[in-house]
């Protein structure tokens, strides 16, 4: 490992204190895919597999400190964020990150946990929509989240198309939106980009497991270490699929916690 020189990914999200999710699971992420991962806290949750049980946000100052002190050593590859839980932590981390002036920046809309806990507060998505998106390369929102930020209910896979476009419509250079909301046997995940011609449309089985807690956290944080090796988007897109899928479907037969567990990051010789 001597001067090898691997991507350095920035995770500004909150803290699980059961690691199924957010700075724990982008940890595990980026490094799984052999990347080297840093994180800003926005905010502290009591949490475990069962639900949310309390949220401590970071101070402003404090979290403008840590990306400061990582800005000043680490030569960053991409960004993403996750948990961000008002608006002035918004318009703190959409200061630094313009700042640092990286432009792999994946944003994950989180506002509403596993379980079903709405995870912000009511002001945010506003300025999600004004002041983060605009700022980046790729949005990974589910359909809870999308059905928040277009202020209207999506039914069904054949409107994911236009739901896709009408999220592109906000700002961002690509979206992918998730389909694994949707109660159906078939699922789709779409993704649309200002430079790519047509859609590329990602169909799936629907995965019967209750590991799911930390999926769109994964998912995020994969496609920005992917987002560091220059490929096209259909690769892109096919690689971070293969990988979420196989965590998934790997997590199948664990037993952690009670309610929504993790997925497992890593592979297959690790997890026998």
């Amino acid at each position: 490992m001597k001067n090898k020189n691997i991507p350095i990914i920035m995770t500004i999200a909150g803290s699980d204190s059961g690691a199924g999710a957010g700075i724990q699971a982008d940890i595990k992420t980026i490094a799984a895919l052999g990347g080297y991962g840093v994180s800003v806290i926005t905010a502290l949750t009591a949490q475990n597999t069962l639900g949310v049980d309390a949220i401590f946000p970071v101070p402003i100052d404090f979290i403008e400190s840590q990306f400061n002190s990582i800005i000043a050593d680490f030569n960053i590859s991409a960004i993403k964020t996750g948990m961000l839980s008002d608006s002035k932590t918004i318009e703190c981390v959409v200061k630094l990150i313009r700042k640092s002036g990286v432009k792999n920046y994946v944003l994950d809309p989180v506002m509403i946990a596993t379980s079903g806990d709405k995870l912000v507060t009511d002001n945010t998505i506003n300025a999600i929509i004004t002041k983060l998106i605009p700022l980046a390369k790729v949005i990974t929102p589910n359909i809870p989240e999308a059905e928040l930020l277009l202020n209207k209910k999506l039914t069904s896979i054949k409107e994911m198309e236009m739901f896709a476009f009408e999220l592109l419509n906000l700002g961002s250079n690509a979206v992918l939106l998730k389909g694994g909301h949707l109660e159906e046997e078939k699922i789709i995940d779409v993704f649309v980009a200002k430079d790519l011609d047509n859609p590329i449309i990602f169909p799936k089985n629907k995965i019967i497991t209750n590991n799911t807690h930390g999926t769109g956290c994964t998912l995020s944080a994969a496609l920005a270490k992917i987002l560091t090796q220059n490929l096209d988007w259909q690769t892109i897109i096919n690689s971070l699929e293969e990988y979420i899928n196989v965590a998934i479907v790997e997590s199948k037969e664990l037993s952690i916690g009670n309610g929504n567990g993790p997925l497992w990051h890593f592979d297959l010789l690790d997890f026998i």
